[in-house]
């Protein structure tokens, strides 16, 4: 009997055993959800790759493309943005024209200018809504309006660029000709060549050259353009590249417009935030001119951020035109893309 009893638990302890060690073949369904648990998670996207010039040497007033890339604003858009400045005498276009360059930030006149001399470029956002040039006398000048610029010098850096434009422009507005001033080439020694009396009035930028002016011993007057057909800096691609890589640009023109909202909220703080794109920027004078320069630079972006229309277009390359600053025909509709297809689909 003893033996019996013996027997009976041992065939129970192994059947509890057999029970707990799960000794039968997972079902189907099992090894799926087990392979699933283990399976390598899938890789995060490639970021794509773009390069911007930046047509001057490091400066506060490309903040937006330093703020975006400090902030991450360029890889939220999926984008890998490399930031290049133009050498000395470095070719305005060239780095585009060559593929050295994807983007360029540059004036839109300048772009349709060059579009006339066979680089298709069109500019696909408007970072300056307000035209940044004027002309600049000293405050005590005797001239009061633009009818007293007859016979008077004035300094541009030459007959190129924005500030040949504007000149231009400003000599149209007074029903002035070239021939009805003198116009001296003074390269980019605005402030020494006002200051000297070399001329009695510069062609100047409201965020660079007027805060410079007011920061210095020489009390300052401006003269803006009453109506003006120009257009100023932009962002710009070739049509090859808008028509290939335009998701890309899209979401390059979003991180600008963010970084810009950050500076007009705050140009200090963005200041501060820039030091490590600007390497002479140091010590509290500089600084505070910088802020001041950011603040006014702030004042141009409008209200709707890196916004371009197209409907300016016409007008402007019919100034450019009449005023003989193209060298061929240029199709306004070309010139200008504001990517609203994909913009209204991000």
């Amino acid at each position: 009997m003893r033996n019996y009893l013996r027997v009976i638990a041992a065939m129970c302890m192994l059947t509890l055993l057999t029970a707990c060690s799960g000794g039968s073949e997972p079902s189907a369904d099992e090894s799926t959800i087990a392979a699933s648990t283990t399976s390598p998670a899938p890789q995060a996207k490639a970021l794509e790759d773009l390069t911007v010039g930046l047509t001057y040497i490091p400066d506060i007033q490309f903040a937006p493309f330093y703020l975006a890339d400090k902030y991450g604003y360029f890889t939220d858009e999926g984008l890998n943005v490399t930031l290049r400045h133009h050498g000395q005498g470095e070719s305005l276009f060239g780095a585009l024209a060559s593929g050295d360059e994807d983007v360029v930030n540059a004036g839109a006149d300048e772009m349709v200018q060059a579009r006339s001399q066979g680089i298709d470029v069109a500019a696909f956002g408007q970072l300056y809504q307000t035209y940044p040039v004027v002309l600049i006398v000293p405050e005590d000048s005797d001239i009061r309006t633009l009818d007293d610029l007859r016979g008077k010098t004035i300094g541009v850096p030459g007959p190129f660029g924005e500030n040949w434009f504007a000149l231009l422009a400003i000599l149209q507005q007074a029903h002035l000709t070239e021939a009805d001033v003198n116009i001296e080439h003074i390269g980019f020694t605005t402030q020494a060549a006002l200051v000297t009396n070399k001329v009695d009035a510069v062609m100047g930028f409201t965020n660079n050259d007027v805060v410079n002016f007011r920061a210095s011993d020489l009390p300052v007057r401006t003269f803006a353009l009453e109506t003006n057909a120009l257009q100023s800096i932009a962002i710009g691609a070739m049509d090859e590249t808008i028509a290939e890589r335009g998701e890309a640009l899209a979401g390059l023109r979003t991180a600008l417009a963010r970084a810009v909202r950050d500076i007009q909220r705050d140009p200090k703080a963005a200041v501060d935030d820039c030091f490590d794109y600007l390497p002479k920027v140091s010590g509290a004078n500089k600084i505070a001119q910088a802020e001041a320069v950011l603040t006014a630079t702030a004042k141009l972006y409008g209200d709707e951020a890196l916004a371009i229309d197209a409907s300016q277009w016409p007008a402007m390359v019919e100034f450019m035109a009449g005023a003989e600053l193209l060298d061929g025909e240029v199709d306004p509709v070309q010139a200008v893309n504001d990517l609203s297809e994909l913009s209204a689909s991000r």
